[in-house]
């Protein structure tokens, strides 16, 4: 048996409990991990939440994101072998001390690379990796801009599309979230708070607007983000941290420049093996290099998740945080 925090029915962070569980032993192709960070991120509030629906519904707990070291593996498992360092993105499950992973969506951590900092940063990471690599090739001749800059996904790109050599504009709530941003690789920065940020971009593009903007704020930035865009602009709505959209305008691309609209998700991105050491090993590479770097800016003890989720969902954290078992 091993300690989990449990949610049983969904809801405030009231109702994330810590309890013993029983976690098994692997089946083919499975492994049984024994945690030593557990990453945090807003998609975690959805499930607990309801907003996003558990899989296998109740009693779940929550997380899709974590590292540790290999307990045991079970039959046709042949890529891992008890003792190596591993970290992962889903499925749910992560807040545990222990728990059983398709071994198929484990992979190695590279030397270089600490527990703490891979498990913080496999999602946002490979959030950043799919955003600016894949959904919109970003390079010299991009002007972008990244809502909640200073969130985990956030510092990661501005890091990212600045090295890309891209004119990366982000938004922030507070002076010392867009001093945070400067710091990683933002060249401009608006306060969301005290400026109207459609206006800001038209003055900082002169008119221009973005070939791109990443949005993982939804409600309160729509439908001003399509209003930040190019003709045929392309708006990358990824997340809703500020409540969902609920009355989307298809016609509204038409009317605001035949602009393009995209929802995706990580899972998507990663479904195949393939993809998935492709996606977590560019991550790698431009972590180990330097290019971009990783700050857990906060952690807690996995029994104290609750208050964890109170500051994320408050706009009290910034940048990584992790929980520790």
């Amino acid at each position: 048996m091993v300690q989990a925090i449990c949610v049983h029915e969904t809801g405030g962070p009231d109702v994330m409990r810590w309890e013993r569980v029983d976690v098994g032993e692997p089946g083919p192709g499975e492994a049984r991990i024994r945690h030593t960070a557990i990453g945090l991120n807003f998609i975690d509030t959805y499930f607990r939440s309801g907003l996003y629906p558990a899989p296998n519904g109740t009693p779940f707990s929550p997380g899709n994101e974590g590292a540790g070291l290999v307990q045991t593996v079970g039959e046709g498992v042949k890529h891992l072998k008890p003792g190596d360092r591993v970290a992962y993105v889903g499925p749910l499950g992560a807040y545990a001390q222990e728990r059983i992973v398709p071994a198929d969506r484990l992979v190695v951590i590279p030397e270089g690379i600490d527990d703490r900092t891979a498990a913080g940063m496999m999602l946002k990471g490979m959030t950043a990796q799919y955003l600016l690599r894949q959904t919109f090739r970003v390079g010299s001749q991009t002007t972008l801009l990244f809502h909640a800059a200073a969130g985990g996904v956030g510092l990661i790109a501005g890091q990212w599309a600045a090295h890309l050599g891209a004119t990366v504009i982000g938004t922030a709530g507070s002076e010392e979230k867009i001093e945070l941003a400067k710091a990683h690789g933002y060249q401009q920065m608006i306060n969301y708070r005290t400026e109207d940020f459609v206006e800001r971009v038209r003055e900082i593009t002169g008119g221009k607007g973005c070939d791109v903007v990443y949005d993982s704020v939804g409600q309160d930035t729509y439908p001003g983000s399509l209003d930040c865009l190019k003709p045929r602009g392309l708006w990358v709505s990824f997340g809703q941290s500020s409540g969902p959209i609920t009355d989307f305008n298809l016609a509204l691309l038409a009317q605001k420049g035949s602009l393009f609209a995209t929802r995706p998700t990580l899972f998507n991105y990663i479904a195949t093996r393939e993809d998935l050491e492709a996606t977590a090993g560019e991550l790698f590479d431009v972590v180990q290099k330097g290019i971009v770097k990783i700050e857990v800016n906060q952690e807690y003890r996995l029994a104290d998740a609750k208050q964890a989720h109170l500051d994320l969902e408050g706009r009290k954290t910034t940048g990584t945080t992790v929980l520790i078992p």
